[in-house]
């Protein structure tokens, strides 16, 4: 006789089993695509390497102060205005990493680069793990 504590463990491993196969699954996908392109326009600089380009800027946790105004700070201390800053600034980072994205030229990256706090700025990219020829 099969009780109910042993149909719900055969149902948890079940989930568990079809969980790993589709995962097993994505992750094949994505390993198989080796011609992953970026997807996101404003990411790439195209013709002009002095255009402003989407970066994501990873800094130290501050504290003592909210991270959004200490990202915009960051900013106007290379951009040279709140104003501009509050332009350039496309995303505050507040709970897995501690980071912002922002607009900017290849010299204002090498600046921010350089400021205390800053971990590291790198350009923000999309990718496309599968796309129509991978459904084949």
């Amino acid at each position: 006789m099969v009780t109910s504590n042993t149909n719900n463990t055969i149902l948890k491993i079940s989930k568990l089993a079809i969980l790993l196969v589709l995962f097993a699954s994505v992750c094949n996908v994505a390993m198989s695509d080796s011609t992953a392109k970026p997807l996101d326009q404003h990411a790439t600089t195209g013709s002009d390497p002095t255009a402003p380009a989407v970066h994501i800027v990873y800094t130290e946790r501050p504290q003592n102060e909210e991270p959004e105004a200490y990202h915009i700070r960051t900013l106007t201390s290379v951009l040279g205005s709140e104003e501009a800053a509050k332009e350039a600034l496309l995303y505050s980072y507040k709970s897995a990493a501690s980071g912002f994205s922002a607009k900017l030229t290849p010299e204002q990256v090498e600046q921010i680069s350089k400021l205390p706090g800053v971990l590291q700025v790198v350009p923000s990219r999309t990718y496309q793990l599968h796309g129509p020829n991978n459904l084949q």
